[in-house]
């Protein structure tokens, strides 16, 4: 029976073929470097691997992906090795698929939700998407396609995934778009936060290089709030999109926090995966003992991105248990097979130090789980009598992240936010000034990439609405689709 048999056939193909994932390198090949650990798969593989949809009426896939992606569509078109199309559908929904088929946690979101889960393994639709878009760039040279400009202005701040699928989205529009980047180079921690192991800086640089060819312009080195203000970029320009992110660390508040030698996840991140200088000291790890606390991505990101940086243990410790742990299960495991240590059901409540003031040791109690909070997950409490300490050299803090507040003085302050200091927008993405939107962490705080993507376009699409509404654009016959 071949992939692209009748529909009645490929039906029942789940039940006959078994998932297969992509190869990785070796763990000890893999934790001496900072290349992705993942090969694509073969063109027959993907062939195969895609025929196991079943093209269900009603895409479970589809709901579960936060931008709606097209699934079973290019699914079917890969199942018959019509790989191009394939890729036009996935790019349609989504202004970087091989970025979030690098980065997203599919198991929680497309996969996760796949119908067959519960009756055999789902579809491999991550590994399918990065084959389809890869495939696409080796043999399409016409991924950049210039649109007629329509004479506005949009100034886009930041240049996270936000900030460049707002600007994609606008640039296809043929918007003059410019993006203020405050670091000296573009990509925000795409390139310079998730380490090389998850996402080569090329696949980066690879996108940042279409939207240069579709007329994106980079302003790098520019700080709004102190060398732009809002209200130039209001004059200079018909709409401004914010997509800032949220970078301030949330605080570690137990005894011991100031101790020389605990440090927030991110500038260790962005010190072993960025050329660009950070104006804090080298977080040495070579040969030492890292304890990392908390169970997301960047926690993750942060155990083994210090095996590769040759720290002698790297211990994740989790007040939590696995089921309820925020984190990427890929990831989990990818750290796991590299040689990172978990405690799971163990919370922190102090740090130790020496007569110097370096921290020694992380002193913790075990965890049970009680009943569920408020967002439906159980709630640790302590286990009387089970305290105990852990040996440390490094402490790193991966508890997430909130918004670096705007610049005292700045005219940004005029933004509404709300109690955490988040950028409050309305359905549109729009903030409390008219004709100032924004999107990703900055609204949300610290989630995924897609999520970011998401808003990216969701702003794009109003700031649209809103130009043609206040008659500064005319509707074009493609504008009906766009909106």
């Amino acid at each position: 029976m071949t992939p692209n048999g009748s529909t009645h056939e490929r039906a029942s193909l789940w039940r006959e073929i078994e998932r297969v994932n992509p190869a990785k390198r070796s763990a000890a090949e893999r934790a001496t470097d900072f290349h992705e650990i993942y090969s694509l798969l073969d063109e027959a593989t993907v062939r195969e691997q895609a025929s196991r949809c079943i093209q269900c009426p009603q895409p479970s896939c589809r709901e579960g992906c936060p931008l709606s992606n097209r699934i079973p569509e290019w699914l079917g078109l890969a199942a018959e090795g019509r790989f191009l199309e394939a890729a036009e559908i996935s790019q349609s929904t989504s202004n970087m698929p091989e970025i979030c088929s690098r980065v997203c946690p599919q198991e929680k979101l497309c996969e996760g939700s796949c119908i067959l889960v519960g009756h055999a393994e789902p579809i491999c639709i991550g590994a399918i998407e990065k084959f389809i878009n890869e495939y696409a760039f080796a043999h399409n040279d016409d991924a950049a396609m210039v649109s007629p400009a329509n004479g506005l202005r949009v100034a886009v701040v930041g240049s996270g995934p936000g900030s460049l699928a707002c600007a994609d989205e606008l640039a296809k529009q043929g918007y003059a778009v410019t993006i203020f980047e405050s670091q000296a180079q573009p990509g925000g921690l795409l390139l310079n936060g998730i380490p090389g192991f998850k996402l080569e800086k090329s696949v980066v640089e690879r996108r940042l290089n279409i939207l240069r060819r579709r007329g994106v312009k980079f302003e790098t080195g520019v700080t709004v709030g102190v060398q732009v203000q809002l209200g130039q970029l209001r004059n200079d320009f018909h709409a401004v999109f914010l997509g800032l992110g949220a970078q301030k660390a949330k605080a570690l508040d137990i005894p011991g926090a100031e101790l020389r030698g605990v440090q927030p996840a991110l500038p260790f991140l962005i010190q072993r995966n960025s050329t660009m200088p950070i104006d804090i000291p080298l977080v040495e790890v070579a040969g030492k003992r890292v304890v990392v606390l908390g169970g997301g991505d960047t926690a993750m990101d942060c155990l083994r991105t210090a095996i590769r940086a040759g720290a002698t243990e790297s211990v994740c410790v989790y007040r939590r248990d696995l089921a309820n742990m925020p984190g990427s299960r890929k990831e989990y495991y990818n750290a796991i097979e590299e040689g990172a240590e978990f405690l799971f059901l163990t919370n922190p409540v102090g740090l130790e130090a020496n007569a110097g003031g370096e921290v020694t040791g992380v002193q913790c109690l075990k965890m049970e789980l009680g009943e569920p909070d408020f967002s439906g997950r159980r709630k640790p409490r302590k286990v009387p009598g089970s305290e105990f300490t852990i040996k440390a050299d490094v402490v790193l803090v991966a508890y997430g992240f909130d918004p670096v507040p705007f610049p005292p003085g700045s005219d940004f302050a005029r933004i509404a936010i709300n109690d955490w200091g988040a950028i409050r927008v309305d359905e549109n993405q729009m903030t409390s000034l008219p004709g100032v939107f924004s999107g990703g962490d900055v609204v949300r705080g610290a989630s995924l990439v897609v999520h970011a993507v998401r808003d990216g376009r969701k702003a794009a699409a109003g700031i649209h609405r809103l130009l043609i509404l206040t008659g500064k654009s005319k509707p074009r016959p493609e504008d009906a689709e766009f909106t």
